[in-house]
């Protein structure tokens, strides 16, 4: 592979803005795949694939290349020298690679690669909790598989289209496919691409969807013609699942506590031909005080740690800090608190996080149930989808009902 000048100073911009200015690696990435029109398919996923692979490995490649944060702009190529060097890629004669130790490489990452912090590039206090809450054998496969790059997958829009449908009209722009076991609208790419620019996108055919999250909404369930409450809906990828799922039948209320999420999901939701989704900001608790006992299904998507989606979102790991935890895991539990409130008598709710920590998961189901607000619900059912034994990103979901009323 030629090194081409202006692909690797994007991507050292890029990496300058994640490390030393804490931004968000994929708004990063969008803005700088803006910048040159020229650019190629293969030259903007030259970009995001190696930032994507420099930020997941930082720790590896810093202890390689014996460099510290603050990354100076010399020191993030020293990065980048290591990135090139152990995948065979030949450095060019440029002066930003002249102090680039080369030789030293390959017997540094061997030393490195003896430490699971370093091997698999994660801070030590993140390792220890870790190791905490899922046990050293455990956590170990779990870290490896975290660090296996995301596949892409679509979930296909029933409202507008069909998985046999979908399938082949991505085959004749040469972009194969595969089914996925337990998904019926779910399709995998064979190779990455960029699926956004196909006509098909655009349409409202699909939306990209990792497979743990389609089984979110799958396992809330909800049938045309009820009354459903996405209560933390973001951009709001689950809401237009949840859509389908309702035929556009029946009234889905997608709350939020960011205008602008909510402003993404009006977009997405026409692009995908839905008309029975209404957004509501979450201006205050009244918000959802007025929505007490109305909902015959539920989702709380809750915040949390993200580490179930490390595969897609590397920069997390650097970005989280210990008082984090205590801080969203109360979140979590209010959430369940206040929100549960929403589901009327024999409705069902489903309590959803991208994360794989018990202490997030199962244990707030616990505490929620011996709580006062708990008391009306039973867990149905309740699952740890873990990369390791997936493929693909970590999620843990419940399903509680409540019980008639007497």
């Amino acid at each position: 592979m030629r090194l081409h000048r202006n692909l690797v100073f994007a991507t050292i911009d890029s990496l300058n803005e994640i490390f030393n200015k804490e931004k968000q690696a994929d708004k990063v990435l969008k803005n700088t795949l803006k910048r040159d029109k020229r650019w190629g398919s293969r030259d903007r996923a030259f970009i995001a694939e190696t930032t994507y692979d420099i930020v997941r490995w930082k720790r590896l490649y810093a202890s390689i290349a014996e460099v510290k944060e603050p990354f100076d702009r010399e020191n993030l190529f020293r990065l980048f020298g290591v990135w090139a060097t152990l995948r065979g890629i030949s450095l060019p004669s440029w002066k930003q690679f002249e102090d680039t130790p080369t030789r030293k490489i390959k017997g540094r990452f061997d030393t490195f690669s003896k430490q699971r912090v370093i091997r698999e590039s994660i801070p030590d206090w993140l390792d220890a909790l870790g190791v905490e809450e899922l046990g050293e054998q455990k956590w170990e496969k779990e870290l490896h598989a975290l660090n296996i790059q995301a596949e892409v997958v679509l979930r296909v829009n029933t409202l507008k289209s069909n998985l046999s449908q979908l399938k082949e009209a991505l085959k004749l722009q040469e972009i194969n496919t595969q089914t996925i076991s337990g998904l019926p609208n779910a399709l995998m790419l064979d190779e990455r691409t960029n699926v956004f620019t196909t006509n098909e996108f655009k349409e409202g055919w699909f939306e990209v969807q990792d497979a743990s999250s389609q089984k979110v909404a799958l396992l809330l369930s909800p049938e045309p013609g009820m009354r459903v409450v996405d209560a933390c809906a973001g951009a709001g990828g689950k809401s237009l699942h949840l859509a389908t799922l309702m035929q556009n039948k029946g009234h889905l209320i997608a709350l939020d506590i960011y205008e602008n999420k909510l402003a993404e999901l009006k977009k997405r939701a026409k692009r995908n031909g839905v008309h029975n989704l209404e957004t509501r900001m979450i201006e205050s608790s009244k918000t959802i005080k007025k929505l007490y006992g109305t909902a015959d299904k539920v989702l709380i998507d809750a915040p949390c740690t993200g580490l179930g989606v490390l595969k897609r979102n590397p920069d997390t790991k650097w970005k989280l800090q210990p008082n984090f935890l205590n801080e969203i895991r109360a979140t979590q539990q209010e959430l369940l608190q206040s929100y549960s409130k929403i589901v009327k008598d024999s409705g069902e709710l489903v309590y959803a996080t991208c994360s794989i920590l018990p202490s997030e998961n199962q244990n707030q189901i616990k505490n929620f149930l011996t709580s006062e607000a708990g008391k009306g619900f039973t867990l149905a059912h309740e699952e740890t989808l873990y990369p390791s034994e997936t493929g693909f990103d970590g999620f843990y979901m419940a399903l509680l009902k409540k019980s008639p009323k007497n």
